[in-house]
């Protein structure tokens, strides 16, 4: 069965600190359950979340979703976020981990990335110098999430187009974007190999695309 890579890059600077890292995990876990009552991504999707705020982690390397284990997400009280870092560290990844089509194998399908800030990045050059990068590695979709005041729309839409700009990280407005993420990658799974990019469903209220 062709894979469906699917990539998380979870901002978990200082700012998430408090009610907005809770709600961040609820609305994930609230994902995957929803994912996992979906077959067709039972038996295609792949997921892995990098964290990032002082230091880049990979919280969990591509995993197929039945073995799928979501540890609690924490952040520091403080620090800057490292979005540039986070890139390098994705597309270190993504090179190692998508599966390319031989004569006697089918390879991965596009993988589809998703961003989650509530700031704008601090190592600045280097996410400068990583947007080519990213954007020649032939994502099927790459969606940007800009969450509350303080987020930057504007650094996001240099690496996509699709951006959308939530008010609040509250747990009711994070539950509702991750409601959509799941929509958007059940979409993905199944408009997979008949067309190149991922139809975006339309967000809920909550949910502003940043035009």
């Amino acid at each position: 069965m062709r894979r469906l890579p699917v990539y998380f890059l979870l901002d978990t600077s200082g700012s998430m600190n408090g009610e907005p890292i809770q709600a961040l995990n609820n609305a994930l876990s609230g994902m995957i359950n929803t994912l996992r009552s979906d077959a067709q991504a039972v038996e295609t999707l792949w997921i892995s979340i990098i964290t990032f705020d002082r230091v880049v982690n990979e919280l969990i390397p591509l995993t197929e979703l039945p073995m799928f284990q979501l540890p609690e997400i924490v952040c520091p009280q403080s620090g800057p976020t490292s979005t540039g870092k986070a890139l390098e560290l994705l597309y270190e990844k993504v090179n190692k981990d998508i599966r390319k089509g031989t004569p006697t194998q089918k390879g991965d399908w596009r993988p589809l990335l998703f961003i989650f800030t509530d700031g704008k990045p601090s190592d600045l050059q280097l996410y400068a110098e990583m947007l080519p990068k990213i954007k020649s590695m032939n994502f099927g979709a790459i969606v940007g999430c800009a969450a509350g005041s303080s987020a930057d729309n504007s650094k996001l839409k240099e690496l996509t187009d699709t951006v959308v700009h939530l008010d609040t990280a509250d747990s009711s407005t994070l539950k509702q974007f991750f409601r959509w993420v799941s929509d958007t990658i059940e979409q993905g799974n199944k408009s997979m190999g008949t067309t190149d990019n991922v139809a975006m469903p339309p967000p809920p209220s909550e949910v502003h695309l940043v035009i």
